[in-house]
């Protein structure tokens, strides 16, 4: 099976989690009023879910990291299934959260692994798209997932929409299960590789963001019937969740021919967390003009869904063999922003905020990722220049008495006092103080003292990324 199809049965499975993860969502005041808790306390089984993403599975991911990428996918698939069952057939709110919370374990350990088996079955120039074709899929469950889901709800029950997503988990499970070819790689780090990621300063900067991005998109998500309802006095809530998950597939979609035509994820990163402060910013105020709630809600929806594409994109061109690791713990900020979103938007609204104004504070979220993102960056690049430092494509450079220059190309340059110096064809030169020369075609050539270098090749040093934080 060609990588484009075995990407697709990937997308496939995104979409039945993207429809679990945020139907639940536009459901809440069914599921308040049938298990008899408030619309507050009902949006804490998105919290359940997203916490347990978050935490939970990295654990399983551990006890699992030994296994094939396709038996951990397929093992995720089948834990989701049984979980909606669960909370289906569920009569109380503890079984309520329960059934959430293992189902956001099951997400969590299917979406980092499917986006680095997506990575691994195209070539290097097509892992964007292939990156914006998974996570699309669950921007593409919300805008099919969350109004059908409301549709179903309304005349069948919120228990129907939750055998319906039950059903495309079957769906999603039986074509990963059957057709999704082999894929070289680990699919599930280890805890030690995940907190070891976390340990690189640029890969905690970037989950950080992530981290920030979703307190606001996420949080507010959760609760985003109640805003509307204040903001626009609207009948149906249907409507405006087509228009926000219809602009996150368009944003899921695009960024990832952006990632690939531009070669800066980080830039891209950024200016889509600024535009989204600035969508939610204007939401409590776009009720004023028939109509205009649809422009904040459409932003919203694509820069939120774009901004993951980036994010994923970046760690996994910088860290190499441990992109998978860091793709795994970014996925865990991104749904643990999401619980501590819904649970502050929770207790907001427990104690009296009109949900009319629960933007302002994830605006204000939003503005503070971008204000750490720049001041972060800075400070990286600062210390980096000070002391031998790591850029573009992982650039490291040392100077003075004999330490190493690495640059764009993987180049490692050693000077003055008898080092050698390696040149962007893989070439390692050494001088002065008697070392030994290779050139491109593979010569050794001494100079005054005698002493030999070995290089590389030209076909052993990678081609350098474009890619900036």
């Amino acid at each position: 099976m060609g990588g484009t199809r075995a990407v697709t049965l990937l997308a496939l499975g995104s979409f039945a989690m993207g429809t679990d993860a945020y139907a639940m969502a536009g459901l809440l005041p069914d599921i308040g009023a049938d298990l008899d808790v408030s619309v507050s306390l009902a949006g804490q089984s998105v919290t359940a879910f997203t916490l347990c993403y978050a935490l939970a599975a990295p654990l399983f991911s551990a006890v699992l990291a030994r296994w094939g990428t396709r038996t951990v996918l397929v093992t995720a698939l089948v834990v989701f299934v049984v979980a909606n069952a669960g909370t289906a057939l569920t009569g109380s709110y503890a079984g309520l959260l329960g059934t959430r919370a293992l189902a956001g374990a099951a997400a969590g350990l299917f979406t980092p692994a499917a986006a680095t088996a997506a990575v691994a079955l195209v070539p290097p120039e097509r892992r964007g798209r292939a990156l914006g074709l998974v996570l699309g899929g669950m921007s593409a469950g919300t805008v099919l997932g969350v109004p059908l889901g409301l549709l179903v709800a309304a005349n069948s029950g919120w228990r129907t929409a939750l055998w319906l997503i039950t059903g495309l988990g079957v769906i999603a499970l039986a074509g990963v299960g059957l057709a999704l070819p082999p894929v070289r790689g680990a699919a599930a780090p280890s805890l030690r590789a995940r907190f070891g990621a976390l340990a690189r300063p640029r890969v905690a900067v970037v989950v950080s963001v992530t981290f920030t991005q979703t307190v606001a998109s996420l949080g507010l998500y959760t609760y985003l019937e109640p805003v509307l309802h204040r903001v626009a006095d609207i009948g149906s809530a249907v409507p405006y969740l087509w228009v926000w998950g219809i602009g996150g597939v368009c944003g899921s979609l695009l960024a990832g021919t952006l990632v690939d035509r531009t070669g800066r994820p980080g830039l891209l990163a950024v200016t889509l967390l600024g535009t989204l402060a600035a969508a939610l910013a204007l939401l409590p105020w776009a009720g004023t003009v028939p109509g205009l709630v649809l422009l904040p809600l459409i932003v919203w929806g694509a820069v939120g869904w774009a901004f993951v594409v980036p994010q994923q994109h970046r760690l996994l061109a910088r860290e190499g063999e441990g992109g998978a690791a860091a793709v795994g713990l970014n996925s865990s900020a991104t749904y643990l922003g999401g619980a501590v979103g819904s649970a502050l938007g929770g207790l907001a609204l427990a104690h009296g905020l009109d949900a009319r104004w629960l933007p302002l504070p994830a605006a204000g979220v939003a503005l503070a990722g971008v204000l750490f993102h720049l001041t972060a960056v800075r400070a990286l690049a600062k210390r980096e220049a000070g002391a031998g430092h790591r850029d573009g494509g992982e650039v490291d450079r040392r100077d003075g008495a004999g330490a190493g220059h690495r640059d764009g190309g993987e180049v490692d340059r050693r000077d003055r006092a008898g080092a050698g110096h390696r040149g962007r064809g893989g070439v390692d030169r050494r001088d002065r103080a008697g070392a030994g020369h290779r050139d491109r075609d593979g010569t050794d050539r001494r100079d005054r003292d005698g002493a030999g270098a070995a290089g590389a090749t030209v076909a052993e040093v990678p081609e350098p990324e474009r890619n900036t934080p």
